[in-house]
């Protein structure tokens, strides 16, 4: 069966309304507003806006209705439009031809293309100094959820994940490396260039920074060593340079391997060290200063740097002003992040040079491209060049977010400001029952367990790295599966529990609004009941099932969608459990409005609610109804046929959350 786009009756009904405005009172309408109507008896549909036009054209809501109605050109899979209450439009759904024509196309209404440019995500962002933590897995999620929307949208996405090669927690690494391990760039290279089995670079880092921060503690003038490696970073020409570009490029590939492991991936790596080299921020710094968007200080606090006024920014700790370059010229980072956002939209005369990344399993998996200073592959694909930009980073990063908006306004690029975008979201702390399993011997007060949450601290030892916490989801996720199934081969044992596992993190992740604290807690993450990502996969593993029943009494014919497609007529349904029938296409059908909504809102935890909502009306749907068993064959094939349409749509809807189905649970 060719796949074709499946009707999006939303949009028809919005794009009829708006027409039929136009022709009853000469006037554009803009935006229609769609509802739904509280019962099945009102309609499928529904709109109120005339009563947003009541106030232009001065006439009453239902009458500029009754207009309207008479005027409206029935698109397809609508039946016919009513005037309702004081002014309402309600459409009445085609449900036979909707339901034929929704077999025959694909599981989710597909955007029509429109020429939006193409929008950037950059997310993850770890810095390259050790493992990525479980802070860093939300960002992902979020990025790399927000990346599916988009793309399912008909968005052209570029999927970015900034390297900090030459920060503060690289430089701090290098310290430890020279002064702690008493080890060089040769040294290094052997230790861990190929590691022993079991041995992983990323995990002796996170230790070794640890002693790091407790050897600055010690002696606070040990920073002036921090300071001579960043000199020696930015320079990047001798041997501690050539140390911390290895060990930051090593740990990119452990971020990336941790990553993979969810189902997050990226386009391309820009790196801090290339726009240094590359020199974006000379290009940058001529353009700001020229214009005087950046000012020399002469005095007070700030003299003999190169500072930016904020009259437009809230304070950020009561700053008015903010340093761009140091008086000893090296640049903030938010001086770099200008000259990057810069770039992102294009507006920089220069690009990187681009080479694809080495790691390992990049052959077996996918590749991604990292920028480079030296010479270019050649076949790189066109980065940069956005019309949107949307960073992923959480919300202590507001402040410096909206500097960089500050500085692309100055430079009079207001357009490209409106449309650099701060995803903020929340930060990620452990249940008081997470802390316990995980730390068991850290000792937890009687305050500290009444808490809703504690916050990770690597003072108090509470770090969770991300391997580690993915790793224990999976054992656990397998011991409840060879309780559930003690007769399936270890093989599928282990790929099902990695489905369980993620779909429970990525879940559990993406379920909470983005301006609350996520309090992880395992148990609740993986349970198969409630709002979980097991509770989503268990319900397609059960219309899976509910389909083989059909297919071995009636043959494989009977759940194809084509035949589904020519067979099943909701008209067969009785009237009184009609509209719980129909329920399950009704909200497949908004899936696509809840995720246009989520995308521009930026709250990706409303498709997340919706998909919940979607498999409770699908549990309710099996436990009340007989689809095999029915033995009236036409009512038989639609029951089938809205398993097969929840079926198909709870998978695409899952995927686009990065959630895999298994087999059996």
């Amino acid at each position: 069966m060719p796949s074709v786009p499946l009707p999006d009756p939303e949009r028809s009904f919005q794009d009829a309304l708006r027409a039929a405005v136009r022709r009853a009172w000469a006037t554009d309408p803009g935006s229609v507003a769609l509802t739904y109507p509280p019962g099945a008896e009102l309609g499928d549909l529904a709109s109120p806006v005339c009563f947003e036009l009541a106030r232009s054209l001065r006439r009453a809501p239902r009458e500029i209705a009754a207009r309207v109605a008479s005027e409206i050109e029935l698109p397809a899979g609508i039946a016919r439009v009513e005037v309702a209450g004081g002014g309402y439009l309600n459409a009445f759904l085609d449900r036979r031809a909707l339901l034929a024509a929704w077999l025959r196309s694909e599981a989710l209404p597909a955007a029509a293309p429109e020429e939006r440019g193409k929008t950037i995500v950059e997310h993850t962002n770890i810095n390259p100094n050790k493992a990525a933590h479980i802070g860093h897995l939300r960002n992902a999620v979020l990025g790399d959820t927000l990346v599916r929307f988009l793309r399912r949208l008909g968005h052209r996405v570029e999927v970015q994940n900034y390297i900090d090669d030459t920060g503060v927690q690289v430089a701090d690494l290098v310290v430890g490396f020279l002064e702690l391990r008493g080890s060089g760039l040769a040294d290094v290279r052997e230790r861990w260039g190929t590691p022993a089995a079991g041995e992983r670079f990323d995990y002796f880092a996170w230790d070794l920074y640890a002693d790091v921060t407790r050897f600055y503690e010690e002696d606070r003038a040990r920073l002036a060593l921090r300071e001579s490696v960043l000199r020696s970073m930015e320079e990047g020409e001798d041997d501690v340079a050539a140390l911390a570009a290895w060990v930051s490029r090593r740990m990119v590939r452990h971020h990336l391997e941790t990553m993979d492991r969810i189902g997050v991936r990226y386009d391309v790596l820009p790196r801090e060290s290339d726009i240094l080299r590359l020199r974006f921020w000379d290009s940058a710094f001529e353009r700001l200063r020229s214009t005087g968007a950046v000012r020399r200080a002469d005095e007070g606090r700030h003299a003999g740097c190169w500072v930016m006024d904020l009259p437009d920014v809230e304070e950020g700790a009561g700053e008015d002003e903010k340093v761009i370059v140091r008086s000893n010229g090296t640049v903030t980072y938010v001086g770099k992040d200008i000259a990057y956002q810069l770039w992102k939209f294009g507006l920089l005369d220069r690009d990187f040079r681009y080479e694809r990344f080495d790691w390992p399993g990049a052959r077996a998996r996918y590749d991604v491209w990292s920028t480079t200073s030296r010479s270019d592959a050649g076949d790189a694909p066109g980065f940069g060049g956005a019309r949107t930009v949307i960073n992923v980073i959480d919300r202590r990063q507001s402040y410096l977010q909206r500097v960089v908006r500050q500085g692309l306004e100055a430079l009079g690029h207001r357009e490209q400001a409106a449309r650099s975008i701060h995803y903020a979201y929340e930060m990620v702390a452990l249940s008081p029952a997470a802390v316990r399993e995980l730390f068991p011997d850290h000792p937890l007060s009687d305050e500290d367990a009444a808490r809703p949450y504690l916050e990770m601290s690597g003072r108090r030892g509470l770090g969770v790295r991300a391997d580690d916490l993915i790793d224990r989801l999976i054992a656990r996720a397998a011991t409840e599966i060879r309780k559930r199934n003690p007769d399936m081969d270890a093989a599928v044992v282990s790929n099902t529990a990695r489905a369980i596992a993620v779909g429970a993190l990525r879940y559990y992740m993406l379920r909470f609004t983005r301006n609350r604290v996520v309090a992880f807690d395992l148990d609740a993450a993986l349970s198969f009941e409630g709002e979980t990502g097991p509770y989503l996969q268990y319900s397609v593993v059960r219309a899976r099932n509910i389909l083989a029943k059909v297919a071995d009494r009636e043959g494989g014919a009977a759940i194809d969608r084509a035949a589904l497609a020519e067979r099943a007529d909701p008209g067969v349904l009785d009237a009184a459990t009609a509209a719980e029938h129909w329920n399950l296409p009704l909200m497949l059908l908004r899936v696509d409005g809840t995720m246009r909504q989520a995308v521009d809102s930026l709250e990706l935890s409303s498709v997340a609610k919706h998909a919940y909502a979607l498999a409770q009306a699908f549990n309710s749907f099996y436990h009340r109804f007989p689809v095999a068993q029915e033995p009236d064959d036409a009512v038989r094939a639609c029951r089938t046929a809205l398993v097969r349409l929840y079926h198909d749509g709870m998978v695409a809807l899952l995927e686009c959350m990065g959630i895999e189905v298994p087999d059996r649970m």
